[in-house]
């Protein structure tokens, strides 16, 4: 029988401030990046200290392999970051060197831009050799996806909702993608260039669905928004609405308390730790506007069930 083994994919993220204008060079492909662009990422990372990404990554790795161990799948969970070590061809490679001739490939961003997972595909399959692979294209339905979002939003929102005194509506959000991603999709498939969620790139529907998912787990939510949060700083428009006009205009209808729970991130890096923590909280509070975040998924059991059960339907598939 052929040694088979789960290969988990995620952003990466550097270890010091230093290493930042290598890491970004990594994340727009080697284009230029504008020095004042540099310094304010490098300014965020030192707010916040370090992200916590990788090693985060790699315990959701280990929580995968004990879950798939206890359903009768015993095989290896491998990490690659697209953008930082542990790079996606050096494990790869490895992978290869350790006999590893299936893998069951999973992006660690459930909702899929083909534009953005498919850079992960790439870098995956450019190493592959003779390795087969099966790449999971996008899970933002997943059921346990979901319950592990509610699960983390429920205590968060029962919470806030006591010390208030009253209920209190959600904001999801998801990461921002520049427009042209979306259209050159569309282009690409000689389809029209549609607005995001109208085109070919199913990632604005899909981040928006796993929020409907989410919200309809937990009913106690009197109402709930969405927005596409960190839109970047390279040039052309990226996806909105963003979260600044969208707490515009949840504090102009008079709310006075709010939760925001990234649907996008599984776990706790610089977009939430500063992007919401810090950025949004302060942004809100000047609003008049109370902001609280429910904790990240990081080592949720469910979401390692969740990508457990990727892992077996996409073994199942050799």
């Amino acid at each position: 029988m052929s040694k088979r083994a789960v290969l988990l994919l995620a952003h990466g993220t550097p270890e010091t401030v230093e290493q930042i204008p290598e890491y970004l060079r990594n994340v727009v492909s080697g284009r230029p990046m504008p020095q004042q662009v540099v310094e304010e990422i490098q300014h965020r990372y030192s707010l916040i200290g370090r992200s916590p990404l990788t090693e985060i990554t790699v315990e959701q790795a280990r929580l995968v392999e004990a879950e798939l161990a206890a359903m009768g799948q015993p095989v290896s969970v491998y990490v690659g970051m697209r953008n930082w070590r542990p790079y996606i061809p050096d494990v790869v490679r490895q992978m290869r060197a350790d006999g590893v001739e299936e893998a069951a490939v999973i992006c660690l961003a459930p909702q899929n831009s083909r534009t953005s997972v498919g850079l992960y595909r790439r870098a995956v399959e450019a190493e592959a050799a003779g390795m087969r692979i099966d790449f999971t294209e996008g899970w933002a339905q997943h059921p346990l996806l979901a319950e592990a979002f509610a699960e983390r939003l429920r205590p968060a929102l029962h919470k806030l909702s006591a010390e208030t005194g009253a209920p209190v509506p959600v904001l999801f959000t998801a990461h921002s993608v520049p427009c042209r991603t979306v259209q050159m999709s569309a282009a690409s498939e000689g389809l029209p260039r549609l607005w995001p969620g109208q085109g070919a790139d199913p990632y604005a529907q899909e981040a928006k669905h796993t929020a409907e998912l989410v919200a309809a787990r937990v009913p106690e939510i009197s109402r709930w928004w969405f927005a596409f949060q960190s839109q970047g700083a390279s040039g052309g428009p990226w996806i909105g609405p963003t979260v600044e006009e969208t707490l515009n205009a949840i504090a102009a209808e008079s709310v006075k308390a709010l939760i925001l729970q990234p649907i996008g991130f599984l776990c706790d890096h610089v977009e939430i730790l500063y992007d919401v923590d810090i950025l949004f909280r302060g942004y809100a509070a000047k609003l008049g506007v109370r902001l609280e975040r429910p904790e990240s998924l990081n080592a949720s059991p469910m979401l390692a069930a969740a990508v457990a059960d990727l892992a077996c339907q996409s073994l199942a598939r050799f």
